[in-house]
């Protein structure tokens, strides 16, 4: 007799401040890796797929983005100099 079957995976990469495609509010977006893989006798052995989304924390509304896209937005999340330091408004206003 041979066990098996797949098991679903979700690491949190980053928390963004964004503005939300569905309820337009901006609100604090989860960044999260969705990986499946395959089980025989119950022990992890590959992934057989990943996808990356986010979910707006005001409305639960998810997205799907590609791979490219969660790079970017990790990178934003990190600070660096092609992204918003974390932590940091989205607009400066000078008065």
């Amino acid at each position: 007799m041979i066990i098996f079957g797949t098991k679903g995976y979700l690491y949190q990469l980053a928390i963004l401040t964004l503005v939300c495609g569905r309820c337009g509010n901006p609100a604090a977006h989860t960044l999260r890796k969705r990986v499946t893989k395959f089980t025989l006798f119950f022990v992890p052995l590959f992934p057989v797929s990943t996808k990356y989304l986010t979910q707006c924390t005001f409305c639960g509304a998810e997205q799907k983005v590609t791979e490219e896209q969660a790079e970017r937005l990790r990178a934003q999340d990190a600070g660096d100099p092609g992204g918003r330091p974390y932590g940091q408004p989205q607009q400066q206003h000078r008065f």
